[in-house]
């Protein structure tokens, strides 16, 4: 099938597909790509048949289905309407990826769990795990993928608390995760949650400091601080971009948004790479995500797995 070009369609509900998410796939040898914008959830079926039925099934895997957008619950919905669609043998393959937050988030725990296993053999595992800006796409993915490696999520909120009780009960739902929530509005409300912490991730807004040193001094059995931040300031106070693993002044190990970011770029590249060129439907989630980026840093090296 090396002589059928493979098609890369990329949906987003937003007005603007992800010139990002163009760039990745050029890099990963895609050189057919169609953009879609606006799309409904309702679309998503009769979008996902005409993207099926225009190629007979010897050819179905080399048509790949990339859902982008800012919402990972939507974009989970979208992969689930398209996966409805498809039978066989006409399956393409889908990959969900919405504001690259789905392999960002696989990277981020990834390298958190590489860096915590010097402090704890068990990695993840019954670790206290506190994620900061968890209403956003990147944070709740995080959470979900933290839960799932055996950690103890508290979604933290700096608005109200209901906001992050919504969120877990979603993904409660959707991924059979329990998460805690709590708010940390002010100053007084970080310092009383940061004690309990071993992990800390920054994934608010850029450009906003969200822990400063101040609050990081009663954080006395903080272990690792990541942030996905890296638009000056960092969202946590004294771990730089380019940080892997950097120690901060209570003992912590730093790691920062490029450093992630590295992690990130070679996930998505090589999922699309999987993708372009595999001859079976796949179905690509931050699960397979989380799993290369495990392999790819090493965070699994001598464990035998979580």
């Amino acid at each position: 099938m090396s002589d059928i070009a493979p098609i890369l369609h990329i949906v987003s509900p937003l007005r603007h597909v992800s010139p990002f998410d163009v760039n990745m796939a050029v890099d990963a040898g895609y050189t057919t790509i169609l953009p879609y914008q606006n799309v409904k959830l309702e679309e998503m079926m009769d979008l996902t048949q005409d993207m099926m039925f225009s190629r007979p099934p010897s050819h179905a895997s080399r048509t790949g289905l990339f859902i982008g957008g800012k919402d990972a619950s939507l974009a989970l919905d979208m992969a689930k309407e398209a996966r409805a669609a498809l039978f066989a043998p006409f399956e393409i393959s889908i990959f969900v990826d919405p504001a690259g937050s789905f392999t960002t988030a696989a990277a981020m725990i990834a390298e958190v769990e590489k860096k915590l296993r010097a402090k704890r053999p068990e990695g993840m595992k019954g670790a206290s795990v506190q994620v900061y800006g968890a209403t956003g796409v990147v944070g709740g993915i995080a959470a979900v993928i933290a839960a799932q490696a055996g950690a103890n999520v508290t979604l933290v909120s700096h608005r109200d608390v209901e906001t992050v009780q919504l969120k877990a009960a979603d993904f409660k739902v959707r991924f059979g995760v329990d998460l805690a929530s709590a708010a940390a509005r002010n100053d007084d409300e970080k310092r009383t949650l940061l004690p309990h912490a071993e992990v800390v991730l920054a994934c608010g807004k850029a450009g906003v400091q969200i822990l400063t040193a101040e609050h990081l001094a009663g954080a006395g059995r903080l272990a690792v601080a990541a942030d996905v931040n890296a638009v000056p300031p960092s969202g946590i106070a004294g771990v730089d971009a380019l940080d892997d693993g950097k120690p901060l002044s209570g003992g912590a190990l730093g790691i920062g948004a490029l450093a992630i970011g590295h992690l990130k770029y070679r996930v998505q590249h090589e999922l699309l790479k999987r993708m372009r060129s595999t001859e079976t439907a796949l179905t690509i989630g931050f699960e397979d995500a989380f799993a290369l980026a495990r392999t790819l840093s090493g965070s699994l090296a001598g464990q035998g797995g979580s």
